[in-house]
């Protein structure tokens, strides 16, 4: 699914001027890579002419890479010079990402975590990927001033919510995965989990026998929330559950046993489409232990005199979103 969003400065809230999004061929994409540029430029195209809502009036865009396309590492180093802050970054990409430099796009961040101490994030995408989108983007006619993973836009958006001065652990549902990022004033670290949303409904078209469109329909009308087919959605689930409440429970462990401040995770921030699952919320609040609660994006803009985002897309959008509000310092 591609999804646009382009908002105007504005004194109160960014205001949307326009935005869309449309499906293409899922047999266009291989492991990250954009294979059939035809396919995927005449959707966008399509989107741009007859799909938008309001109007798309620059030609300079910001663009996301998936997290589960992405190679990340948090360390922390010492106090170091540019120079050598640089050369410890060759060194930890070298030993612990499993690609060669010279195949990777590398970029960091850093924070102070205590006295002469920076933690810092290294994420890392294959150049083939970036690349595929680049070419993608010239033949639409687009320059790309800014590349972030999907997490770290989702991030970005999340530094304007009331509550992100408390240590959370962020996840979006993708279509193929959900991705995970502890947010402690910067995204700290991040993990995927293959709990995607087109791996629930295949799950739930298998388990009640039921057609993939029926399976949709069943996921978000109902969910894992009380129903007649309730136990049955919940077994069909729990294994892919499983593997996310994992993983988030890995993340969490990871943060609080390093974190210079001894503080601790306060909640679970869900986003992307799988996020409007009815129950999803409170299974993993039981199982967690921690409250969770989605995060709408609407909150944050303002739609003028354009139709809003509906109640079951508005999830869907906190990547483009936060793009959106990207300034172009913020490059990737």
């Amino acid at each position: 699914m591609v999804r646009v969003m382009q908002v105007e400065a504005d004194k109160k809230r960014p205001r949307v001027i326009g935005y869309g999004g449309i499906m293409y061929p899922t047999n266009t994409i291989d492991n990250g890579v954009i294979t059939d540029y035809e396919a995927v430029a005449g959707a966008v195209q399509k989107l741009f002419q007859h799909s938008l809502i309001g109007d798309i009036t620059t030609r300079r865009v910001a663009i996301s890479v998936p997290v589960s396309r992405a190679f990340t590492r948090a360390v922390e180093l010492p106090k170091l010079t540019e120079k050598e802050l640089e050369a410890a970054i060759a060194n930890e990409v070298d030993q612990y990402i499993p690609a060669a430099a010279a195949s990777l796009y590398v970029d960091y961040t850093t924070v102070p975590s205590g006295k002469d101490k920076w933690a810092t994030f290294i994420v890392a995408v294959p150049r083939r990927i970036i690349e595929s989108y680049m070419t993608l983007c010239r033949m639409l006619g687009l320059e790309v001033v800014i590349v972030q993973t999907s997490s770290n836009a989702s991030a970005s958006l999340f530094s304007h919510d009331t509550q992100s001065d408390l240590p959370s652990v962020l996840v979006d549902f993708g279509s193929e995965s959900a991705d995970i990022t502890v947010y402690d004033q910067n995204p700290i670290v991040s993990g995927v989990a293959s709990c995607g949303g087109e791996e629930i409904t295949r799950v739930i078209s298998q388990a009640l026998d039921v057609t993939e469109r029926e399976a949709i329909i069943i996921k978000t009308k109902y969910g894992l929330s009380l129903s007649k087919k309730q136990k049955q959605i919940e077994a069909a689930l729990e294994p892919s559950l499983e593997v996310l409440i994992k993983e988030l429970q890995r993340s969490i462990r990871y943060y609080e046993e390093r974190s210079e401040s001894k503080r601790k995770i306060a909640q679970i921030v869900t986003t992307g489409g799988g996020a409007n699952m009815p129950g999803l919320a409170e299974y993993l609040t039981h199982s967690l232990r921690l409250p969770v609660r989605a995060f709408d994006p609407s909150n944050f803009i303002d739609f003028g005199h354009l139709q809003p985002l509906s109640q079951d897309e508005r999830m869907s959008y906190v990547t483009a979103t936060g793009l959106s509000l990207l300034k172009p310092e913020e490059a990737f």
